[in-house]
């Protein structure tokens, strides 16, 4: 099939078809082309259960698919209001530059560079760009001249402008506080100004009062919002009152706490958990497993819960802290023995969980920046009916090496759904770990 002219061709590397499957169709009109390069690197990608090998299994469906009986040498549509896609054939007798030549040939980083190369001498009309997650890939690439660039779809712009910390409402009129003590709510009526959001959580204040609130959308009224204790846990200040409010609340599925460490998200989720287990008939925990620096620490013994114990401690360390506030014989301690006994209170890791459909259950995911957009995507939706899905992290603390503070599934869920009557989003910042570990957030 002849390709029609085309401003733009997008060379993906290995990295962006393993963060996102479907890719390759997100480039609109323009035309998308694969290195044979990335092929074989999806054949070694395609066996195993972590999140890139099912990405590698679906991008290889989806290419077979798209082929038919066709040679994929040769352009080939994509669909309507789509370009054209084709693999890239491995360079041979390059006019110019030679990436092989000049940073070594046993890489296939060099090979993609020089498969771009090629293209870029086929189509001297169109600008050939080379995406890739891969930072010191797209540096090489410049370094020779071509153009490259990171995988912007469900990339995250201003992420200032739902990282900021508590919304204070000033000189609010002693009266509208007085209202909301009395009555627990009142109208907004203007209140709130430009900052009004669904429910997003607010501080109103004067010289001589203030309470802490919540604006409901579907009424269209600020409530009061009350701190509660939880399990043995209570707030320790207002921002974590405001995360207890939202995770206790039947109206509100979806929760994103986010904050640095120290600041109790985790230990607020499992908690306010705990404390509605009779509403739900099985509490999960669950995080990715990512070694700290993403080091791995070698072979374990054992069998896959042994192997997952060491990623999982973290979760353990807080709900240890609950039971540490309850006597061996206490009512509460005992309930919480049963709990993981029969089962209904399960910490795992998230590559478990999927393909389950979770009906009836809060499930709370630790660590949630770690995560791509699709994986979140993927998570919610497993949620089935009477299901609350909580996500926990810190966009500014990566541990994986193709994503940052703009690209991660936390920043993408926040940016998409916040105002969403569904869900709440709350930014922690006061670290109530400890002295030292405030210092080395503050200070280091």
């Amino acid at each position: 099939m002849k390709k029609s002219s085309a401003n733009k061709i997008f060379v993906l590397d290995t990295s962006v078809l393993l963060f996102d499957h479907n890719a390759i169709t997100s480039f609109e009109e323009n035309d998308v082309a694969v290195p044979i390069t990335v092929l074989e690197e999806l054949d070694q990608f395609k066996i195993g259960n972590e999140t890139k090998n099912f990405e590698a299994r679906e991008i290889i469906r989806f290419l077979d698919k798209l082929s038919g009986n066709n040679g994929l040498n040769k352009w080939i549509n994509l669909g309507k209001n789509k370009g054209k896609f084709k693999v890239i054939m491995n360079a041979l007798n390059l006019e110019n530059i030679n990436a092989e030549e000049i940073y070594g040939n046993r890489k296939n980083d060099h090979k993609i560079i020089n498969a771009a190369i090629s293209l870029q001498n086929e189509e001297k009309k169109s600008a050939v760009i080379l995406v890739t997650k891969d930072i010191n890939l797209r540096l090489k690439a410049k370094a020779i001249g071509l153009l490259s660039e990171d995988f912007e779809t469900g990339k995250v712009k201003n992420i200032k402008k739902f990282s900021k910390g508590l919304p204070v409402i000033e000189d609010v009129d002693a009266q509208i506080i007085q209202n909301i003590y009395q009555k627990s709510y009142i109208n907004e009526n203007g209140i709130l100004g430009t900052q009004k959001i669904t429910n997003g959580y607010y501080i109103l204040n004067n010289c001589s009062n203030s309470v802490l609130t919540r604006y409901n959308g579907v009424t269209n009224q600020i409530e009061k919002v009350d701190k509660k204790y939880v399990f043995g846990i209570k707030p320790r200040n207002a921002e974590q009152t405001f995360g207890l409010n939202a995770l206790l609340n039947d109206d509100i599925k979806l929760v994103a706490l986010e904050g640095v460490a120290g600041t109790g998200k985790t230990l607020l989720a499992l908690a306010s958990a705990l404390e509605q287990k009779n509403k739900y008939n099985q509490i999960i925990l669950a995080r990715p497993i990512i070694p700290l620096s993403n080091r791995e620490i070698g072979f374990l013994p054992g069998d896959a819960e042994d192997k997952i114990s060491p990623y999982m401690q973290p979760l353990w360390d807080n709900l240890n802290f609950i039971k540490n506030q309850f006597k061996a014989n206490e009512k509460k301690s005992k309930i919480l023995r049963e709990m993981e006994d029969s089962g209904m209170l399960t910490i795992t890791a998230l590559a478990f969980i999927r393909g389950r459909s979770l009906a009836n259950v809060i499930f709370i995911i630790d660590e949630a920046q770690n995560l791509t957009p699709h994986e979140v995507k993927t998570i919610i939706t497993r949620a089935g009916e009477g299901t609350k899905v909580i996500f926990t992290g810190d966009i500014n603390q990566i541990d994986t090496p193709y994503m940052d503070e703009h690209s991660n599934g936390l920043t993408y869920l926040i940016d998409r759904l916040k105002g969403n009557a569904l869900f709440s989003h709350i930014k922690l910042e006061k670290g109530e770990r400890s002295e030292l570990a405030n210092l080395a957030n503050e200070m280091l």
